[in-house]
C-alpha cells in the first residue's frame, strides 16, 4: 500500500512540473490551438500570483498527504522551492526569487500574447 501511495506523489510531482511549464511556455500553444487562451489564462495568472505572493500551490499539500500516507517523509516549502529552486538557483527559497520568478512568468507570457495578438491582426489585415 506504501508504495501506491508514494507513486501517486511522484505523479503529483509530474503533473505538477507539467502545470509549471504550462504556466511559462503555454502561450505558445496558441499559435496553434487558439482556444487554449481559455485554459492558459487563468493558469498563468494562477501561476504569477502564486510566486508574486508567495502563496501556497494545493498540489504541495496533496503530494505531502500522500507521501506521508505512504510513510514517507513530506517537505517543508513548496514545490519550486524543494524541486525547481536547487537546480535554477542556490538552496533557499527567498521572498525575492519569487517575485523575480512571478514577474518572468507574467512578462513572458504577455510578450508571446503580444506576438500572437498581432499575428493575428496582420492575418486579418491580410484577408487571411
Amino acid at each position: 500500500m506504501e508504495t501506491i501511495y508514494s507513486m501517486a506523489a511522484d505523479g503529483i510531482v509530474v503533473l505538477h512540473l507539467c502545470f509549471i511549464l504550462f504556466v511559462f511556455l503555454g502561450a505558445l500553444t496558441l499559435f496553434r490551438w487558439p482556444r487554449m487562451i481559455w485554459v492558459h489564462v487563468p493558469a498563468a495568472v494562477w501561476g504569477g500570483l502564486v510566486e508574486l505572493f508567495g502563496a501556497p500551490c494545493p498540489l504541495t499539500p496533496l503530494e505531502n498527504s500522500l507521501r506521508r500516507a505512504g510513510n514517507a517523509e513530506a517537505y517543508g516549502g513548496g514545490f519550486v522551492d524543494h524541486y525547481i529552486m536547487p537546480i535554477v538557483y542556490p538552496p533557499g527559497l527567498t521572498k525575492e526569487a519569487q517575485v523575480v520568478l512571478g514577474v518572468l512568468i507574467l512578462v513572458l507570457n504577455f510578450v508571446i500574447y503580444y506576438k500572437f495578438v498581432t499575428r493575428k491582426r496582420k492575418a486579418g489585415e491580410s484577408g487571411e
